[in-house]
Formats: C-alpha cells, sequence, structure tokens
C-alpha cells in the first residue's frame, strides 16, 4: 500500500515513522507547508511531495496530522480524491465542522478513522475484560509545562483521550444518559461525569511537575490501578482478614499484577487502519464517536466559560 502523512509536526513525524516500519507499506509520501519539516524525514525513505493534491494524487490512505484548524478542510481533499484518511484527535476544531464531515462521509465507501490513540493502549483492554459495574473511576492526565505548540484547550489536546475511554469503552451502554460537572480553564481542568450511582473524576493539566497518566477504578468487590505510560494492572481484591496489630488497624489484600502484552500504542493503531482498509472496514473510532467526544469536549468548556 502506498501510504501518505500530511503535515510532519511531532505528531505526523511519528506516523511517518511507524509507516516506514511496517511491511504492508510499500511508499510513504509527505507533505508539509514548512519544508524543512519534511526533508528533515528522508532518513525514513519518505518521498515529499510539493503539495497536498500531489501527495493525495498518489496514494490509496493518509494520516492527517495538520494543526485543528485545518482538519476538516484537509480532509474534505482527501474525501474528493477518494483517499481512505485517518485524522489526528480532535476530529475538528468545532462541532459544527465535524457535524459536516460526517454529513459528507455518508454512504461515500471510504474507511475514516479519527486517531484516538489511548484506545490502543493494552491496559485499556484488559480493564474492559475485568470491569464489571464500576461505581467510582478516576483518571488522571497531567503534562509539565511543554513547548509544544497546540491550538487546543487542555480539554481536546490531553482529557479527550479519556473522555473517548469513558464513553465508548466504560460507559458505552449507557453514555446517553449523564450529568456533567467541571471547573478549569484553558491549561488546568477537572470533570466530574455521573451514571446513575456510578461516579468519574477525569482531570488534566499542563502545569504538572510529574507527568502522570493513570486510572483507578473501584468495583463492589476489587480495585484496579492502572499505568498508561509503563501499561501496567494491579487488581486489589477484597482483604481477607481484619485484625489489630500493636493498637494498628491492619488488613490482608489479595494483589494481583495483570499480565499485559506491551506494545507501542501508536504502531497497533496504524497497523490498525491499514488493515481495516485493506479489508473495508470500520475502523475502532468512528467519526461519529469522534464527534461525540468533541461534543463533550465543548460543553466542558462552557462549563468552564473558555468556549
Amino acid at each position: 500500500m502506498k501510504i501518505g502523512v500530511i503535515g510532519t509536526g511531532t505528531m505526523g513525524k511519528n506516523h511517518v515513522r511507524v509507516y516506514s516500519e511496517l511491511k504492508e507499506i510499500e511508499e510513504v509520501y509527505a507533505f508539509d507547508v514548512d519544508r524543512s519539516k519534511v526533508k528533515s524525514l528522508k532518513d525514513y525513505g519518505v518521498i515529499v511531495c510539493e503539495s497536498i493534491e500531489e501527495l493525495l494524487h498518489k496514494v490509496e490512505a493518509a494520516s492527517i496530522c495538520v494543526p485543528t484548524k485545518y482538519h476538516l478542510e484537509v480532509a474534505k481533499s482527501a474525501i474528493e480524491k477518494g483517499v481512505h484518511s485517518l485524522i489526528e484527535k480532535p476530529i475538528t476544531l468545532t462541532t459544527k465542522e465535524g457535524e459536516e464531515l460526517v454529513h459528507l462521509l455518508e454512504n461515500n465507501g471510504l474507511i475514516i478513522g479519527v486517531g484516538h490513540i489511548e484506545r490502543f493502549n493494552p491496559i485499556v483492554e484488559e480493564i474492559k475484560k475485568i470491569i464489571k459495574n464500576p461505581l467510582y473511576v478516576e483518571i488522571k492526565r497531567h503534562n509539565p509545562a511543554s513547548a509544544r505548540i497546540t491550538d487546543s484547550t487542555i480539554v481536546e489536546d490531553l482529557m479527550i483521550h479519556d473522555i473517548d475511554i469513558v464513553f465508548n469503552v466504560l460507559y458505552k451502554s449507557v453514555n446517553e444518559d449523564y450529568e456533567l460537572y467541571s471547573a478549569g480553564n484553558n491549561d488546568l481542568c477537572q470533570a466530574l461525569i455521573k451514571f446513575g450511582a456510578s461516579v468519574v473524576s477525569v482531570s488534566a493539566s499542563r502545569k504538572a511537575s510529574k507527568k502522570i497518566r493513570a486510572i483507578y477504578i473501584e468495583e463492589e468487590k476489587f480495585t484496579i490501578e492502572g499505568d498508561f505510560m509503563n501499561q501496567e494492572i494491579y487488581v486489589y481484591r477484597k482483604p481477607g482478614r481484619y485484625g489489630i496489630e500493636d493498637e494498628r488497624y491492619t488488613q490482608e489484600n489479595i494483589i494481583e499484577k495483570v499480565l499485559v502484552n506491551k506494545v507501542e500504542p501508536l504502531k497497533e493503531e496504524l497497523k490498525s487502519f491499514i488493515a481495516c482498509v485493506k479489508k473495508g472496514e470500520e475502523f475502532k473510532i468512528t467519526p461519529v464517536q469522534a464527534l461525540n467526544n468533541l461534543r463533550i469536549c465543548e460543553e466542558i468548556r462552557r462549563l468552564n466559560g473558555v468556549l
């Protein structure tokens, strides 16, 4: 397959690297308005294009990694050329643009996915197998200050990963009936979501002194702790014995470390995209799901007064 990457900033460069490593890919084409960025990728054997039009003419599928404000424009061009596309998250800058894009995709036969990379983190599937009835969920995604330029607030930049997991994995069957509360600003935000009797806390920050990617889930009979970065999961079962020793409360827990097959989530995501294109199957994160994620992001920002 001949693949293209449009936009070769931080994320686009990683797409180029991974595609160049996959045996299913014959040639990798790339375009960026900043010629110095794309030319620096020649070590990966990339073929540099002089325009988006040239790239779309040569490839069967493409990753769209341009700044969010250009997602709709570039995706439209790909759709017009009949090119299957993986759009980096968020799907578009606004829900209005997202609705326009989803409408364009109706009955056109193209495979269009959205790059919510954390869905391909192996701990997500493992946790999905374990959970039965979550009572409390807490997800933290905190970053130290970064020089990386972004045209998104903290909600679309970081929190959207966990919104996707909450609404499309953990609470997929009940996500139409929820209550949402939030407080924050462009760089720090916490959202509280209620699904019936279940409570979910999601927080994101670009002001932390420590990088955190953690998930914590309480159920009636066990507690789960997961680390997205180290790809580790621990399950704590109810204590088998309570007691007092030297006037201190003690308990014995059963602690299980779940066996996780550690992988690079981006590589799994791009392999899945290629497989979906070849088989004509829907990508795991659909434009409709991604649009719903963006709607919830906008709802959170509205509550925070930063819309």
